[in-house]
């Protein structure tokens, strides 16, 4: 696809630079001042350190891509359903189908901070670094039993297979919501919270049930449970920011597709 540059509030066709106007993106090797990295960032460095890098230290912006509005409105509307059941901590249906009694939506003054990434987040200070990690999390549960925080996100997908506990994980691509997963647990142990070993991927997938559209999408919904491990992120963080204390450009990962994409371009202008 390819991408033209707009203003975003004229929508009118401006020239495209392909860096970041704004001098606080790019990171400084050795800066003193505070840098925020966010979720998709470490995402992207474990993905493609040469990627990661010319974005966080020479500001180098990738082409847009459109927003996923679906998505984005299935989570809102599950937002309020586990908004109501938090203000009378009662159990959402999801986790009574699946003897999950003991569970009810977290309330906490900030949690309408946690689960906005524009806003901040969920914040946490790398050690005695400078580097400020966050990321907007999706919806954090309460453990009545264990009196312990379960990490919480919602997917919409289409698969004509059904979601199962025992096949969700087979795909390769699933391992960055593992991560993700580990990485909002992460943080908020690192803010003093007892944070439990278990949590959960709400999946909802639309299924084909009707003879058309008719106005409407049906979806099946799936609780996967997945077991975070926080272990290896101490010592993967910290390769991080190595990697961006360093004036040299990392190697890519041979298999990026925007590197070799880049490659092959720049090779023809050569021409």
């Amino acid at each position: 696809m390819i991408s033209l540059k707009r203003n975003p509030k004229t929508k009118e066709l401006i020239d495209a630079t392909g860096i970041t106007s704004q001098e606080w993106r790019i990171y400084k090797p050795n800066q003193d001042k505070d840098f925020k990295l966010s979720r998709s960032r470490f995402d992207a460095f474990k993905s493609c350190p040469r990627c990661f890098y010319l974005k966080s230290n020479r500001g180098l912006m990738e082409p847009s891509t459109p927003g996923w509005t679906l998505n984005t409105l299935t989570d809102t509307l599950l937002k309020k359903e586990f908004d109501k059941c938090r203000s009378e901590q009662t159990p959402h249906r999801i986790m009574l189908e699946n003897d999950l009694n003991h569970l009810v939506p977290y309330q906490h003054p900030d949690i309408d901070k946690w689960r906005n990434s524009f806003s901040g987040g969920i914040t946490h200070r790398f050690k005695d670094t400078n580097i400020i990690l966050q990321g907007g999390i999706d919806d954090v549960w309460f453990n009545t039993k264990t009196e312990e925080l379960i990490i919480a996100d919602y997917k919409s997908q289409h698969k004509k297979t059904k979601v199962s506990q025992a096949t969700y994980f087979s795909d390769p691509y699933k391992d960055s919501y593992k991560m993700q997963l580990d990485f909002y647990a992460y943080l908020l142990k690192g803010m003093g919270f007892k944070v439990s070993t278990d949590a959960y991927l709400y999946i909802c997938n639309a299924i084909e049930a009707d003879d058309g559209f008719h106005g409407k999408m049906l979806f099946d919904e799936t609780l996967i449970k997945y077991e975070v491990k926080t272990d290896y992120l101490d010592e993967d963080i910290q390769k991080m920011i190595d990697v961006m204390n360093n004036n040299n450009v990392p190697d890519s990962n041979k298999s990026c597709e925007n590197c070799a994409y880049a490659r092959q371009r720049s090779s023809y202008d050569r021409i």
